[in-house]
């Protein structure tokens, strides 16, 4: 397997896949031919942050 710089949309895809706990095979693959964590990281962060801030709102709009 040669190493391949994942795509902004595969890195999307894996770190959601991840969230939910549902991922292909095929994706599995395709996230562990590449030797760099960083993009998974950042987007995983990201993406994270992003689930709290909507929550806080959402709690707030109930609460108010």
């Amino acid at each position: 397997m040669a190493e391949t710089k994942p795509g902004t949309w595969q890195v999307i895809k894996a770190v959601l896949g991840a969230f939910i706990g549902v991922q292909s095979e095929q994706q599995r693959q395709l996230d562990f031919q590449t030797k760099s964590v960083v993009p998974y990281i950042v987007v995983g962060v990201i993406t994270a942050l992003l689930f709290v801030a909507i929550l806080l709102v959402t709690v707030t709009l109930v609460l108010a």
